[in-house]
């Protein structure tokens, strides 16, 4: 008995995805994206989760983007729950680009201050894109407790994600410039200056932060 052409196409696609060569993995993908099927959902969310190369995890978030968010996004809520941090991180990080609102709910602080920094900066990221109008205050407070952590890309996130809310994360972020912690005002100040000034750039923003705190200094110098 012959298989019907389509069962076997599906049969090679999820072969692909599991292949030793990146670029078959990375085609199988393609062509999974390029011809949805609820199918492949489930397979998409496993593989994201052990997928080594960057390249095919961002192919494999746009093949699950091609589907539809009212199935693709349960699995993705039980996927940040898992004790597999790439699997959060990938979860999380094709929940902001689906962009749908239903996925708030599981952006938690637990999320949001993950040990792991890859899975705390996909929190981030989605967050900033799925908060619900009215409730940036409450999230800029959340974003700001973890000023200061991580080295230069992962505070780079934190301050894009913190700028990306607007207006209203300037309370929280004055409140982290008098912070205990120098890596924390450090953090605030030159994340303040980057919010008035885009063009600066990280490193001199961070670097002129870390000056104004060795001398004593809080946010507000030079406005």
């Amino acid at each position: 008995m012959t298989m019907p052409k389509e069962d076997t196409k599906t049969t090679r696609a999820l072969q692909g995805l599991e292949n030793n060569s990146s670029s078959v993995r990375l085609q199988a993908a393609l062509a999974v994206g390029t011809t949805p099927d609820p199918g492949f959902i489930r397979k998409l969310v496993e593989r994201c989760a052990v997928e080594p190369e960057f390249y095919v995890r961002e192919m494999l978030t746009w093949a699950l983007t091609r589907h539809t968010a009212a199935m693709t996004v349960p699995v993705l809520l039980d996927e940040v729950r898992s004790d597999r941090a790439q699997a959060r991180s990938q979860a999380l990080h094709t929940l902001s680009k689906i962009g749908d609102r239903q996925a708030w709910p599981a952006i938690t602080p637990a999320l949001l201050s993950d040990a792991d920094d890859e899975v705390a900066r996909s929190a981030w990221r989605a967050a900033v894109v799925l908060v619900p109008e009215g409730e940036e205050y409450a999230l800029a407070l959340v974003l700001a407790t973890q000023l200061g952590r991580g080295e230069r890309e992962t505070q780079l996130s934190l301050s894009r994600a913190l700028i990306a809310l607007g207006a209203v994360m300037l309370p929280a972020l004055g409140a982290a410039t008098t912070d205990p912690d120098p890596r924390v005002r450090a953090h605030a100040i030159a994340t303040e200056r980057l919010w008035r000034d885009p063009d600066a750039g990280f490193e001199f923003a961070i670097e002129e932060a870390k000056r104004i705190v060795a001398l004593g200094g809080a946010g507000d110098e030079g406005r």
